[in-house]
């Protein structure tokens, strides 16, 4: 009985964060169609992303998401179009949401060394569960009842669409960024009713504090600081961390959470790990659980690769500094 209770209690509470929070990367970077539209196009010409994310595999019902995303920059236009496929399973009822986005980006420039980069989206999202697969209190109060009081929805399927808009300012060393999403609030509930996702906000920049290379020449090391900050309905979460980058191999180190907010030890540890080529990335991190789940959740695996190619020989005259981890 104990066992069940620790489940059940375990399964509420990721429950909770799934429905109130969306999914998300520890390699928001190497994600960044995902973090927000103004990195439509952020690339030399074409790149092609995938990124895997499994999570609290301790747990009986872990979570699992999954992202493929495609960018292309029009130079002519100072264009960038993306689109962007993202699957994200969670919990023992397999409860799914699909991203389908499309994605625009524009870049000018101001000032000499200055750009900034306006972008949006709009999505396409499906969701969907397993209903017989959810264990509810009354089963667990029964014994491991095999069924629940609980009436079933008469769909286990819905569909919404939604949108956002992105703002990124950069030179060649500072990015700052911000990204506000679910600008339509899609309706989540199976019921019937009106359950809306709550507007998620995004605050991130960076900047190379150790650039050693020579001018319009690939730096021999690197070293940069970097933050993503976040609010969605009750939740706000802090990303802080540092990247050493000397070419091919990177390393990073973030610290997640808000002390003395979300507990007094923070949320997660993250170590990274990678190998960066002219044309090719690939990257794996560990979350390290810190808060009061540390005994219960095994963490999180994470791996990211990137490829980038051009139909004929260009230039990249403006790239973003930040990471591509």
């Amino acid at each position: 009985m104990k066992r069940f209770l620790l489940i059940g209690i375990l399964f509420f509470e990721a429950s909770s964060y799934t429905f109130s929070q969306d999914p998300q990367f520890t390699q928001f970077y190497a994600a960044p169609l995902y973090l927000g539209p103004s990195f439509a196009g952020a690339t030399i010409q074409q790149r092609i992303s995938t990124n895997y994310r499994r999570q609290w595999l301790a747990i009986p019902a872990d979570y699992a998401t999954f992202a493929f995303s495609y960018d292309y920059y029009f130079d002519k236009f100072n264009s960038g179009l993306g689109l962007m496929v993202l699957q994200d399973q969670a919990g023992a009822a397999r409860l799914g949401t699909t991203y389908i986005n499309a994605l625009y980006a524009y870049d000018f420039k101001i000032f000499n060394t200055w750009h900034v980069r306006p972008g949006i989206s709009f999505s396409y999202l499906r969701f969907n569960l397993n209903f017989n697969k959810l264990i509810f209190p009354d089963q667990i109060i029964r014994g491991n009842a095999p069924t629940s009081i609980e009436v079933p929805p008469a769909k286990e399927n819905r569909g919404d669409i939604d949108g956002a808009i992105s703002a990124l300012v950069y030179n060649s060393r500072i990015w700052l960024g911000a990204t506000a999403d679910h600008l339509l609030q899609p309706n989540i509930s199976f019921y019937g009713e009106k359950t809306l996702i709550p507007m998620k906000y995004s605050f991130y920049g960076g900047a190379k504090i150790i650039n050693r290379g020579r001018l319009l020449k690939p730096a021999d090391e690197s070293v940069s600081v970097a933050f993503l900050y976040r609010m969605q309905g009750k939740y706000k979460q802090l990303d802080i961390g540092l990247y050493w980058f000397n070419p091919p191999f990177m390393l990073g180190f973030w610290y997640r959470g808000i002390p003395l907010v979300n507990s007094t030890r923070g949320d997660a540890l993250a170590f990274l790990g990678g190998l960066k080529f002219p044309l090719f990335t690939i990257g794996y991190s560990y979350d390290f659980t810190v808060s009061n789940l540390v005994n219960s959740t095994a963490g999180a695996h994470e791996i990211s690769i990137s490829y980038e190619f051009t139909t004929k020989r260009k230039k990249r005259i403006h790239a973003i500094p930040c990471p591509e981890f």
